[in-house]
């Protein structure tokens, strides 16, 4: 049994609220018949008073057992209400002797304390009160403040015994909960430290969105339009008969990470990884509308298609000769997304004719190309600049389906493109001015003069 547990069932019939009203009903019984026993107040109904009081909480702790778990509050509430009632009819009973009266007040008020709220201390004591004056209505007014001094000191003792076991008790119960805290909070560490984990199997948009509640864990699937995404590395085959796999592992979750961290860039939910290629789509969980989830698809592919040459040249560094070039596909259309399997081993995906037409869209893509469908060409063709490629025939298309070659932004076309790149063994550059901060461009500036200076310096010298 967890800790949690053992803490439920403890809270639902805590033993040192048995063990505080055995005590103080106790003291009051004790009080009560050594006040008969010297005579103080004589009332026939004394003997059945303090057979109530010393029965009483044994029988409520018992029938505090039947009360369902959910209604330990109301349950706990009501025993302090009545055992506000049975003091306030005490107080005339003992005709409102001072000091015991004085003492078995503060007993009672560290009980409604407990209550833990102002208005349920208010509550108790309106509820005292209320005790007293019926108890003025039954055996009258007669106050008689002083006492011989060994009820005083009977009723001294019994508090104080009831003050010190509610203490005990009171830290008990703290450092039970302390160690509650502890417990839930390395427990809570685990849980995270597991999510964490878990995380990395899925994507992170369909992660966050099932722990904010915004998505069901059960099979359910919808249709939605979506812009899906294929890549794959061209040459990555004989390279694999090339290298070891050790060698090829590396080099290609290498790959995969680079990749995955642009595509998170842009908002693409990763859907799966086969081998080297990578299928993504956008619009889902989350979309910015046809038009926008496009676009970001499209940036995502050129990006990647630039950074590949980044890539290139540090794989070159590391000894791989082979040439590696990334090909992609994109296609826009309805797809149906959701949880497909069974109950016990679900996987988030999206299938599809749109699907396979963009993934018949990447393996016709020559090396370094992005090939597009008609319907994503026609939600970016304002922002990017793409070519007809001719057409090509898909499995499920009645028709060849024309297809786009996507070329670049618009604005990198123009007269005064932003950027420059070149990439020819043992040299590769990309540089985009319109990226570079203005307290970095001399630094850059100065660098590239730099190499200038040395690549003359080596022609004059071959």
């Amino acid at each position: 049994m967890s800790a949690t547990q053992n803490y439920s069932t403890e809270y639902k019939l805590p033993v040192y609220e048995y063990y505080s009203r055995i005590i103080g009903y106790g003291a009051v019984a004790a009080f009560l018949s050594a006040g008969g026993y010297f005579g103080v107040w004589v009332h026939e109904s004394l003997p059945w008073v303090v057979l109530y009081l010393l029965a009483y909480p044994t029988a409520a702790h018992y029938a505090g057992k039947l009360v369902p778990a959910e209604y330990n509050k109301v349950r706990r509430n009501t025993l302090i209400m009545v055992d506000a009632l049975a003091l306030g009819f005490m107080f005339p009973y003992v005709h409102f002797a001072l000091i015991p009266s004085l003492l078995f007040f503060i007993m009672i008020n560290t009980s409604f304390i407990v209550v833990g709220s102002v208005t349920g201390w208010l509550s108790c004591l309106i509820v005292m009160v209320s005790g007293c004056y019926l108890g003025v209505a039954v055996y009258g007014y007669s106050p008689q403040f002083d006492v011989p001094l060994p009820l005083s000191l009977a009723a001294a003792v019994g508090v104080a015994v009831h003050l010190a076991v509610t203490g005990f008790y009171s830290h008990k119960q703290a450092t039970q909960l302390a160690s509650l805290h502890r417990d839930m909070k390395r427990q809570q560490e685990q849980t995270r430290e597991m999510a964490h984990k878990v995380s990395k199997y899925i994507s992170p948009q369909i992660w966050e969105s099932i722990f904010l509640g915004q998505k069901e864990v059960k099979l359910e699937t919808q249709r939605k339009k979506l812009v899906i995404f294929f890549s794959d590395i061209k040459g990555f085959t004989a390279l694999s008969e090339q290298l070891e796999s050790e060698a090829l592992t590396e080099l290609l979750n290498n790959y995969l990470t680079e990749m995955t961290n642009i595509a998170l860039k842009y908002g693409g939910t990763i859907d799966k990884y086969i081998g080297d290629a990578m299928m993504v789509f956008f619009g889902d969980p989350k979309t910015q509308g046809a038009k926008r989830d496009a676009l970001a698809c499209v940036s995502m592919a050129l990006e990647m298609r630039k950074h590949m040459k980044v890539l290139r040249q540090r794989w070159r560094a590391q000894g791989v000769q082979t040439p590696l070039e990334i090909r992609m596909g994109v296609n826009t259309g309805y797809c149906t997304v959701g949880n497909f399997g069974t109950e016990a081993r679900m996987d988030y995906t999206i299938i599809g004719r749109e699907v396979n037409m963009a993934s018949r869209l990447e393996s016709a893509a020559e090396s370094g190309e992005i090939l597009i469908s008609h319907e994503t060409y026609s939600l970016i063709q304002d922002k990017i600049i793409c070519r007809e490629k001719g057409s090509i025939a898909v499995k499920g298309f009645s028709r060849p389906v024309p297809v786009y070659q996507v070329v670049d932004f618009r604005h990198n076309l123009a007269a005064n493109p932003s950027f420059i790149e070149h990439d020819v063994p043992g040299f590769s550059m990309y540089l985009d001015t319109n990226k570079v901060a203005n307290y970095d461009r001399e630094r850059v500036a100065k660098a590239l003069e730099k190499a200038a200076i040395k690549m003359k310096k080596s022609l004059v010298t071959n």
